[in-house]
């Protein structure tokens, strides 16, 4: 157990000074570490919330908004189908409240026809591990007055929130990211909330605005037949259009056609600019192949008509097709400001939000608090650090201070790790840090114990420091691989600050392993060698 070979030496030896090298950066600010040479490691740990302020939001999904665009789409499937099946209808119809659509069927011989048609709309519903289904999303029943409904299914409104809370996600984290932040937490809370952290954010205003806002963006014709002042005042607008007001102040009614020409699901990209005539602040943007055939079309039939785009059922821009538009570019302008501009290039960019989202709970952590816990996690790890190496000096004296210079070296590790993962420390993750620097000692402890163990038998130095360590190995194992079980469990099933706690004290556990049977073992190997005790000073 003391023979180290040299390759050993030299991998031991290397792994040391690069921790020591990873963590440096930390004790110094961004500032310092941006005038030294780029060769050196300039990585640092993130601060999370807690410890470097920000915004603390909880966003509720709009059900009510989700299961009325969902039944819009199914009212438009069943037109679909039962138009293509040349099966007669009427009063086509949707009610929010029972989650069902509902269509009468004139001919009741044609009864069975449509049932079996309509019931293909039901999709099946998620897979277990068995590979079978959950159900699905739609019934699909006939009613006594010769009416068809199809019904939302409680699993069917489950599987669809699970879907839009998980893509409400994605694209607050594509617009999050536009703000340059590091590290934001994002994550699902309970049915239907959204719980989005991020640190260091200066703008809270601006960032609930870029989140909040759905996003959904739609090209559709002016009716120019009928008089948009008239039908605001009247509120009555024709089939098939419908009234629509501009984001100016005061805003400005527009009576749109219902049919959307192209959406934004067909932008590939969308980026703030200037034009080049006026000057003024515009958003430029790009369709898909698809969207910019759609869109050149549109243009070339309807020149010299207006036409509206609409962003969340509000009218930005109303522009008259000059000429038709057939390279699938164009530009946005709306009286903008620069940073307006800049949002809503991230809001197009980042995709529409599959509902709205509202803030119910929202709280923002001053960095001057940030600093204090920073401050009293400094003082708890240090008057830890402290206490144990005067422990250590004093229940085992030589050998106490090998354990007190692994332990340095442990934490030294424990920065650098938490540095080249870019991981996010937070308080919980001070106190980690905090316990394992106990933790670190505690092997260091069954070994000084087992030595002395040994020499009480008789063993000469060298016999009972090398049998020392290698009867106190698999206990040190053990203990260690125990722990690391239940923070692994931590680590799976928590979230936040708990999942910052399980990193911290994961990696804390792994390098204490690392330090107490090797780097300690080494010193003490080198000392028998160079000293050549009669007795072991423990």
């Amino acid at each position: 157990m003391l023979h180290f070979q040299k390759w050993k030496l030299i991998l031991v030896f290397g792994i040391v000074v690069a921790g020591f090298l990873f963590a440096l950066p930390n004790l110094f600010p961004a500032a310092t570490m941006a005038r030294l040479p780029t060769w050196l490691p300039h990585k640092q740990i993130n601060l999370g919330l807690d410890l470097q302020g920000g915004a603390h939001l909880l966003y509720q999904l709009d059900e009510k908004e989700m299961v009325e665009d969902w039944l819009n789409n199914i009212r438009g499937d069943v037109r679909e189908t039962l138009r293509r099946a040349r099966i007669g209808y009427s009063d086509l119809t949707q009610d929010v409240a029972k989650r069902s659509v509902s269509v009468k069927i004139r001919d009741a011989a044609d009864m069975d026809k449509a049932e079996t048609e309509l019931s293909k709309l039901a999709v099946p519903i998620g897979g277990d591990v068995f590979g079978g289904f959950s159900g699905k999303d739609l019934e699909v029943a006939r009613q006594p007055d010769g009416r068809i409904a199809l019904t939302v299914t409680d699993a069917g409104l489950a599987n669809r929130m699970t879907s839009a809370i998980q893509a409400s996600i994605e694209t607050i984290r594509r617009r999050v990211d536009a703000f340059g932040t590091t590290e934001p937490s994002i994550q699902r809370e309970g049915r239907n909330r959204v719980l989005v952290q991020v640190p260091g954010i200066q703008d809270v205003e601006r960032l609930k605005t870029l989140i909040g806002e759905t996003g959904k963006l739609e090209f559709k014709l002016v009716d120019p037949a009928v008089d948009a002042i008239q039908a605001a005042a009247t509120k009555q607008v024709p089939p098939g259009d419908e009234l629509v007001y501009s984001t100016d102040t005061p805003s400005i009614p527009y009576v749109l056609k219902e049919q959307v020409l192209v959406s934004g699901q067909n932008l590939v990209d969308a980026q703030p600019g200037f034009d080049s005539r006026t000057g003024e602040p515009v958003v430029t943007f790009r369709f898909d192949a698809a969207g910019a055939k759609r869109f050149g079309k549109v243009t070339q039939e309807n020149v010299g008509l207006p036409f509206a785009i609409v962003l969340d059922n509000k009218v930005i821009s109303a522009p008259v097709i000059r000429e038709p538009i057939l390279g699938g570019t164009g530009q946005i302008s709306g009286n903008f400001t620069v940073q307006r501009a800049n949002d809503l290039a991230v809001l197009l960019r980042s995709g529409a939000l599959p509902a709205k989202l509202t803030v119910i709970e929202e709280r923002t952590v001053g960095a001057s608090l940030g600093a204090d816990s920073i401050e009293s996690g400094k003082k708890a790890a240090l008057m830890g650090l402290a206490l144990v190496v005067i422990f250590m000096f004093a229940a085992y004296g030589l050998f106490g201070m090998f354990a007190n210079i692994a332990l340095i070296v442990n934490i030294a590790l424990i920065f650098a790790v938490l540095s080249l993962m870019g991981a996010t420390l937070t308080l919980p993750g001070i106190a980690g840090i905090v316990l394992t620097i106990g933790i670190a000692v505690d092997a260091n402890v069954l070994i000084n114990e087992r030595i002395r163990e040994e020499i009480r038998t008789g063993k000469s130095p060298y016999a009972a420091v090398d049998a020392g360590y290698s009867r106190a190995l698999i206990t040190i194992i053990d203990s260690n691989v125990t722990t690391l079980i239940a923070v692994l469990v931590l680590f799976w099933l928590g979230s936040g600050p708990v999942r910052g706690f399980a990193v911290t004290l994961t990696v804390g556990i792994l390098a204490s392993m690392f330090t107490a049977v090797t780097v300690t073992r080494l010193m003490v190997a080198y000392w028998l060698r160079w000293a050549r005790p009669q007795l072991i000073p423990i």
